[in-house]
């Protein structure tokens, strides 16, 4: 997945208009953007439209974010709209891989509940958004089989330690502690062998900014990035899709190596080829297969 677009659960206008976006996929929010006394109606109105879409040919991913595992809601959350399939859970603030761990042993149960293959259900957390979170990356190394990406936070984890500002002056470059967090998040989810999801840009106007830093993420090696607003979707894409010329590479660098399966290293009209641009080829292939340009 490339992109993937936040929409409020409670909002028929913007759920309604998501579908025709571009996104990979969609995240439709029981948390934040929805305030308590909606949560009944949004839960309904979430798996009213996984229901309705999920048969459709040509969909984007459907994933709920749910409220954190320390509070009151989750548990009906999940209940709310685990009948109507969707692809995955969104698991805001967890303290550590734990939190994945208890998440995936009720989706077993409510999976099973409701004659659901078991495991359908995939997971990401947003795996920084407390201080013991941030100490707790490497849990994620033995999560749950269910768990399919990690990205991260700064503003729920700028509230908690007490920040005047994620990012400096020039309102696009992050300060320290969230340069921590972002780096941290992509090695974890590396080393997970999960995706890695870049956060979200919140400033939405600034189309130039969210431009750079979807290229930066690429370039850094996230696979995909999170969007707060419809209009950063096609910048997302773009920047996550691999250019032409790097599929060409990269397949030529796949047909080497299958033909010549004992070598270490090869030559590629002068340049020594090895394992480390193997693992990188499969990358830009696996992305252009998101892209279905493969």
């Amino acid at each position: 997945m490339r992109s993937m677009l936040f929409v409020p659960a409670d909002s028929e206008k913007k759920i309604g208009k998501s579908l025709g976006v571009g996104a990979d996929a969609l995240i439709l929010d029981l948390e934040d953007s929805v305030a308590a006394s909606n949560k009944p109606q949004a839960r309904a109105m979430a798996a009213a439209f996984i229901k309705e879409t999920r048969p459709k040919a040509q969909r984007p991913r459907l994933y709920v974010r749910i409220n954190p595992l320390d509070g009151a809601f989750w548990e009906d959350d999940v209940t709310g709209v685990i009948g109507a399939q969707p692809d995955g859970i969104i698991l805001p603030k967890p303290n550590s891989a734990a939190d994945a761990d208890r998440l995936a042993l009720v989706l077993d149960h409510a999976e099973k509940s409701k004659g659901i293959a078991q495991g359908q259900t995939r997971i990401i957390a947003i795996a920084t958004e407390t201080p013991t979170a941030m100490l707790t990356l490497p849990t994620y190394l033995g999560a749950t089989q269910r768990l399919e990406g990690i990205t991260w936070g700064a503003e729920d984890l700028s509230a908690v330690i007490g920040s005047s500002a994620t990012r400096e002056t020039d309102g696009r470059t992050w300060t320290s502690p969230y340069r921590l967090a972002r780096d941290l998040c992509l090695m974890t989810a590396v080393a997970a062998g999960r995706q890695p999801i870049d956060t979200v840009y919140v400033n939405f106007r600034d189309q130039a900014g969210h431009a750079e830093e979807c290229r930066i993420a690429a370039r850094d090696g996230f696979t995909g990035k999170m969007a707060i607003h419809p209009d950063l979707v096609p910048a997302i894409n773009a920047a996550f899709t691999p250019a032409a010329e790097e599929i060409a590479w990269a397949k030529e660098i796949e047909a080497m190596f299958a033909a010549n399966p004992n070598s270490g290293a090869l030559n590629l009209r002068g340049q020594m080829i090895d394992r480390p641009h193997q693992v990188r080829a499969a990358r830009v292939l696996a992305r252009a297969r998101m892209a279905g340009l493969v």
